[in-house]
């Protein structure tokens, strides 16, 4: 005699792992998606840190102020010979940034500085360098990972940069002098400003998203 589930025993089944796929698979996707964004930034971090590096040495100097990255205007013309520019917009909104940012709370972001002539790049990442120097940073870079597609969230496709005289990208926190800063500095940048955190969080973390 051939023994076989009966249907009851099916359904309980199917049931468990309806239940146990509802649990799991969200948590899959979002862990994916975190994932993507971080490829996707540490692929910009790369690209602007190899353009900075091709500046200086391409003028034969010790930092970017001695090359001349000193202003808004140095920086908007390093990207455009030295990038792949797609488009270009003088203030935030269509095509390079979106009109309007979140928090990870869901609640509208401040202090983010986007009214300022701004890139899309090849790789699809928007750029946009101000000049704000705090001892050796130079620049704040607020970079919107797929430009102005969503989710448009600080933290998850938009990050701040600080760009340092040194030539390298990190956060500002108060009282820092140059980069790299160290753990515990970067654990203190949302003193600054909280948009200084979500960065610092996956520089500390080693380049993951763990927020």
């Amino acid at each position: 005699m051939k023994k076989a589930f009966t249907l009851a025993e099916v359904l309980v089944t199917l049931g468990i792992i309806g239940v146990v796929s509802a649990m799991t698979v969200p948590t899959l996707m979002q862990n994916h998606q975190r994932k993507t964004y971080v490829t996707q930034l540490h692929k910009v971090y790369n690209e602007i840190s190899q353009v900075l590096l091709q500046y200086q040495s391409d003028r034969n100097a010790v930092n970017l102020t001695e090359a001349g990255l000193t202003s808004d205007e140095a920086f908007q013309n390093a990207i455009e010979s030295y990038m792949k520019v797609v488009s270009t917009c003088d203030t935030m909104g269509s095509p390079c940034f979106s009109d309007s940012y979140k928090d990870l709370n869901g609640a509208a972001t401040s202090g983010i500085q986007l009214n300022h002539k701004s890139y899309v790049i090849a790789n699809g990442a928007s750029l946009r360098p101000y000049y704000q120097k705090a001892a050796d940073k130079l620049y704040n870079l607020y970079v919107d990972i797929n430009g102005q597609q969503g989710p448009n969230i600080l933290g998850r496709d938009l990050f701040v940069m600080g760009v340092y005289n040194n030539g390298l990208l990190d956060v500002y926190s108060n009282g820092v002098v140059t980069a790299p800063l160290t753990k515990e500095q970067r654990e203190k940048a949302g003193e600054a400003s909280a948009a200084w955190t979500p960065f610092a969080n996956i520089l500390n973390d080693n380049w993951e998203m763990n927020y």
